[in-house]
């Protein structure tokens, strides 16, 4: 049976946190699907400037987490900020927890994951700018490359996507980890 995984996200995702993971995914043989708050294309940031589009498959109203196997949050900043006063984003992020699914985030994207409620008590990692919010939150911060606690990877920045997208695929491939939890 074919794997099946959702990336969320909307206008300002860093490409390549996008790209990278969804190629890795798609090379193991998995069917990888952008979901987004709105229809039709979203537009990628690189580095410093505005990017390519991206024909998002599906709007969150289209789906739900019990289609998927596991999910993904790329970063940039605008994304993730725009995503967190999404509640129907929230909820969506939330119920992948609910179900003990594996869930990825990179870089920016934890800020999602604050607003959803699902990292106190967590091991994690992010963007060095985002330490003090995440502990806040209640989850133990690490400055590691990338961060695995009972299928839920988290990583810093662009720098670590090699890591990230092997411990992504790793995970996606164990499965749902009756220990993943909100």
């Amino acid at each position: 049976m074919t794997k099946r995984i959702a990336i969320l996200a909307t206008d300002g995702f860093e490409e390549i946190e996008l790209t990278s993971p969804k190629e890795a995914m798609e090379k193991e043989g998995f069917q990888v699907d952008i979901i987004s708050t709105k229809p039709g294309k979203i537009k990628a940031w690189d580095k410093t400037d505005w990017s390519k589009e991206y024909e998002v498959n599906y709007t969150l109203d289209q789906v739900k987490p019990s289609d998927y196997n596991a999910l993904m949050l790329p970063g940039g900043v605008l994304n993730p900020d725009k995503l967190r006063r999404s509640e129907k984003a929230l909820e969506f992020v939330r119920e992948f927890f609910k179900q003990h699914k594996p869930v990825a985030a990179i870089c920016h994207a934890p800020w999602i994951l604050i607003d959803a409620e699902v990292v106190k008590g967590r091991k994690m990692t992010s963007f060095s700018s985002l330490r003090k919010d995440l502990e806040n939150a209640g989850a133990n911060w690490v400055d590691q490359e990338v961060v695995v606690d009972e299928g839920f990877i988290t990583s810093r920045n662009p720098d670590d996507l090699p890591a990230f997208n092997a411990k992504l695929i790793e995970e996606i491939k164990e499965g749902k980890h009756e220990d993943q939890h909100a």
